[in-house]
């Protein structure tokens, strides 16, 4: 998988999955870092597919990411009874992990953005100390009530200053992706990914299903 026009997708409920697995992910954002252009990719589960059949914003923002994962079993299974089945699931929660692994191998630059107060400073300290050699450029938690635009502005150039190669958003589904797109070119990051609670999973704060219920699909 080079880019998004190589990719050979698979429609499930009106999102356009990429068919890869889990290291083919984290390989392909090894790229589109090395590209160096604005890009973003989404995971998305079947809530996200429910919500772009009743949003159409957010079926232009599909067709601008560079890949879409597939983000529950429920997906894999509909895609198999169609005959074109995903390979697995990719879980943004699992991923998180493997990119910021795969981040302190080859040196990105990486940004954590959003969360419940204290989530993403100690998601921090918690990935460096596993990920040795990880570069955590910034942390930010906007408030939830809202930015006004000057706060917005003033936020978005601390990004750009960091000049991160991976940003994680946290600022749930579909707020998320719809920020990541309104503010792309404005940020000039090689990669953006709306990971919803997967910083508070990475602190501690919220503990994900008994690894049993994540293999059988039931999380």
């Amino acid at each position: 998988m080079s880019d998004r026009a190589d990719l050979e997708r698979v429609w499930i409920w009106g999102v356009p999955y990429a068919p890869v697995t889990r290291d083919q992910a984290v390989a392909a954002v090894s790229r589109l870092i090395a590209a160096g252009r604005p890009s973003f990719f989404i995971t998305a589960p079947t809530h996200y597919a429910m919500l772009t059949e009743s949003h159409p914003d957010l079926r232009l923002i599909n067709d601008r990411a560079a890949f879409i994962v597939a983000d529950g079993a429920p997906l894999v299974w509909a895609s198999r009874r169609l005959g074109t089945p995903l390979p697995e699931r990719v879980a943004g929660s699992d991923l998180i992990y493997h990119l910021c692994e795969e981040a302190a191998k080859r040196g990105f630059r990486v940004f954590l953005l959003g969360g419940v107060e204290g989530a993403a400073d100690e998601a921090s300290r918690r990935l460096t100390e596993r990920y040795p050699g990880l570069r955590i450029v910034g942390t930010e938690c906007p408030p939830h009530r809202g930015m006004s635009a000057d706060e917005e502005a003033a936020l978005l150039e601390r990004i750009r200053q960091a000049r991160p190669d991976l940003l994680f958003v946290a600022f749930g589904q579909p707020k998320g992706e719809r920020w990541i797109m309104r503010h792309l070119d404005t940020l000039g990051v090689p990669v953006c990914v709306q990971v919803g609670a997967s910083l508070e999973f990475a602190a501690g704060r919220v503990r994900r299903a008994p690894l049993w219920m994540q293999k059988t699909g039931f999380e």
